[in-house]
């Protein structure tokens, strides 16, 4: 386990599109997600510790934002065949055990998880409401909260909750914000992006 901070992709960005399939087979795009105030991206995977501290608590937040206007979506870009744990035969138990409400969608050849500067799981990527021409745009990334496995603190989402509370609101988040921290995602050989230096 390498414990790696979230790169910060930068706020204002684009959420960048997406279409992957999930754990039931179907085929899910960022434009499945067109109405919803406001919408989480959340790169997950299967074993991280980091993942199941929290994943009570996600699971719980998620069906609470769903219901005020809020979409998630969980992705997991694992290399599959260096962690079979993160394998997507897996990753249907995994939702299943979670209580997740959300798709859990499977990023094989990685490119999405490049494309949003993932670094992390869970790794958090909140977007405002589609403006005039359909774009989304990134009001906050970073962490939960800062609950991590040993720190004795609860886990109790107040930083994603106060991101889309904010933004539910029609308000920008503030503008500090701490970076999650996890396991690294684990890319395949040759496809670690050249902003991801390892690190020990």
């Amino acid at each position: 386990m390498v414990r790696t901070e979230s790169t910060m992709l930068g706020l204002g960005t684009p959420a960048p599109a997406f279409r992957l399939p999930d754990t039931e087979g179907r085929v899910v795009s960022l434009a499945d997600f067109a109405t919803e105030r406001a919408l989480v991206v959340i790169f997950l995977c299967n074993h991280c510790p980091f993942v199941i501290h929290v994943r009570d608590g996600l699971a719980a937040l998620a069906r609470e934002y769903t219901a005020r206007g809020a979409a998630f979506v969980g992705i997991n870009a694992n290399d599959a065949q260096a962690r079979p744990d993160d394998a997507p035969e897996k990753m249907a138990l995994e939702k299943q055990r979670a209580g997740y409400v959300f798709p859990y969608l499977f990023d094989e050849t990685q490119e999405v998880a490049r494309a949003y500067r993932a670094a992390c799981t869970p790794d958090f990527f909140v977007f405002g409401a589609p403006d005039a021409q359909g774009v989304r745009r990134l009001e906050y990334r970073g962490q939960m909260d800062g609950s991590r496995p040993g720190n004795g603190v609860p886990v109790s989402g107040a930083d994603l909750r106060a991101a889309l509370d904010a933004v539910l609101a029609g308000r920008a988040p503030a503008a500090q914000q701490k970076p999650s921290l996890g396991c690294n995602i684990k890319w395949k050989p040759g496809h670690a992006p050249q902003w991801f230096p390892p690190r020990a």
